[in-house]
């Protein structure tokens, strides 16, 4: 199954998780301080908001697929069409750990593509020099990391050239 993505930034997110629950009639599947997320089977959206972002309003779109295979014909779509992407392979994201790439449209909307692999206890994670996960932020504003600030913030620079810091 494929289930289609937005992630917004708001700017408070107690009311927009109280606008969110009664315009979709449910609850979020996962709340976090900074974040919320609702997966919604009719229409099937993953719907997620978050205060991590520089400005309220949409950071990025997506397709959520349920294995690697889904994933995998996607990309080779992308890639057949002569698409730039991003291939961040497994990363920690959103509160997840997924195996994901990024594609940009020529307006520089941000378009994720994605399999969840499981559930992180922080918002992202990088590895040590043990490879066991740890916390870490992230997504502050791309300006101040020296990237282009336009479009989602994982994904990749109009042209496929950088990264804009995690979503």
């Amino acid at each position: 199954m494929k289930r289609f993505h937005v992630h917004l930034h708001v700017s408070d997110l107690a009311a927009s998780q109280a606008f969110y629950s009664k315009l979709f009639a449910a609850e979020p599947a996962r709340v976090e301080a900074d974040y919320a997320k609702w997966m919604l089977a009719d229409p099937p959206v993953n719907f997620a908001i978050s205060t991590r972002g520089v400005q309220p309003g949409v950071d990025h779109f997506g397709i959520q697929v349920d294995n690697a295979d889904d994933l995998a014909t996607l990309k080779a779509q992308a890639q057949a069409a002569d698409i730039a992407l991003l291939d961040e392979g497994e990363t920690t994201c959103c509160y997840a750990r997924s195996d994901k790439y990024w594609v940009t449209d020529p307006q520089g909307v941000a378009w994720e593509q994605f399999h969840t692999l499981g559930n992180i206890p922080t918002f992202n994670a990088v590895k040590n020099e043990s490879n066991q996960d740890i916390a870490h932020t992230c997504c502050e504003p791309a300006a101040s990391k020296g990237v282009a600030t336009s479009g989602g913030c994982c994904a990749p620079t109009p042209g496929g050239t950088a990264r804009r810091g995690c979503c």
